[in-house]
């Protein structure tokens, strides 16, 4: 079952005020409950109204789904007191449980990385108003690969030698760096299908698929050098345990987006606020700063636009056709065919990023 948890961060309120609310336990379980009722055959969701309550934000699964909102509720509860409205915190258990909630109009603000971004954005009615920044200056992280060691392989080549004798620990399908990334830039091009090559696989969050391999569960796991870092730290004699064997090409920061449906000068003031996030020089700004470390580390965010997903948008497109060219087709006009509408898609998608499309 997926769930989604939910809390309330009042413009009033101090950092985490909300845990010492009696009642507070039973809002995650009526929401889960209401997710797993989504599961059941359900009327289309209406288009969204902004409402003048509270502003709804979503946050990736990270890591557990306690920890990732914990972490969060300090900024949020910033930026509640700024625009003088509560902000309501959802953390989910899956990508899929926060696709879902945003489809259903459940969530105004979030916390994405590309392709959930991508989608929020071109399919969900989204916006992007920041991406988020890091202290070691990069503009992307890194998908990687991690094997045990000691285990039942410990090279890059092993992997790729014997996938049908492994277990896989992976991120999900709409995960950029735990899926994704390693699937077109090392398994393609290997020939091989994350999906069906291996012996079995385990789908989880990055914390999840290392403490899977770290502790024997699994032979070999994606995750991304952002989360690892953090993994090194909450658990460093699990960390021990493990090799990193590959890592990809830079991938893009994940951003915040939020509904169209704001107006253009909330969505300016909520912009300001990331943007100026821990940036005031001195002790006044330790705060602030303290709060973006407990957020994998960030530097910051800064202002951006629905171009900044043109990278994520490219590999979407690069991933869609290595997938037709490996598929079995009934002739080569029927490949030829598929590749022109993903090639087409992607020009339309693209244009549309730009602001220069519908």
């Amino acid at each position: 079952m997926q769930l989604l948890f939910t809390s309330l961060v009042s413009p009033s309120g101090r950092y985490g005020g909300w845990l010492r609310r009696i009642g507070a336990a039973l809002l995650p379980l009526m929401l889960g409950a209401h997710l797993a009722a989504g599961a059941q055959p359900h009327p289309q969701p209406q288009p969204p109204v902004v409402q003048e309550g509270p502003i709804r934000f979503g946050i990736l699964p990270l890591g557990g789904v306690f920890e990732s909102r914990n972490d969060w509720e300090p900024l949020l509860a910033d930026l509640a007191r700024t625009l003088n409205r509560p902000v309501s915190v959802l953390s989910v258990t899956s990508y899929d449980a926060l696709d879902q909630a945003i489809k259903r109009n459940q969530v105004d603000m979030a916390f994405l990385s590309g392709r959930m971004a991508l989608d929020a954005v071109t399919l969900r009615g989204m916006t992007v108003v920041a991406q988020v920044t890091r202290h070691d200056g990069l503009p992307g992280y890194r998908s990687l690969l991690l094997v045990r060691k000691g285990g039942a392989v410990t090279t890059l080549e092993g992997v790729l030698s014997q996938p049908e004798r492994l277990r896989l620990a992976r991120g999900e399908s709409k995960s950029v760096s735990g899926f994704i990334v390693p699937q077109l830039q090392l398994f393609m091009p290997n020939g091989i299908a994350m999906e069906t090559r291996f012996k079995s696989e385990f789908v989880g969050t990055h914390q999840a698929t290392a403490l899977a391999v770290a502790n024997g569960e699994a032979d070999v796991a994606t995750n991304n050098t952002a989360d690892f870092e953090r993994f090194t730290l909450q658990f460093p004699s699990e960390a021990e345990r493990l090799i990193i064997v590959w890592q990809s090409d830079l991938i893009p920061h994940a951003q915040i987006v939020m509904r169209r449906e704001y107006s253009p000068e909330f969505q300016k003031k909520v912009q300001s606020f990331l943007a100026g996030y821990g940036r005031t020089p001195g002790p006044r700004g330790d705060p602030e700063r303290a709060v973006l470390k407990s957020l994998h580390d960030l530097a910051g965010f800064v202002p951006a636009d629905n171009g900044s997903l043109l990278p994520a948008a490219k590999l979407a497109h690069q991933l869609a056709r290595q997938s037709a060219m490996n598929a079995q087709w009934v002739n080569e006009e029927s490949r030829t065919a598929r590749l022109a509408k993903v090639d087409a898609e992607f020009a339309q998608q693209s244009a549309a990023l730009r602001g220069n499309g519908p």
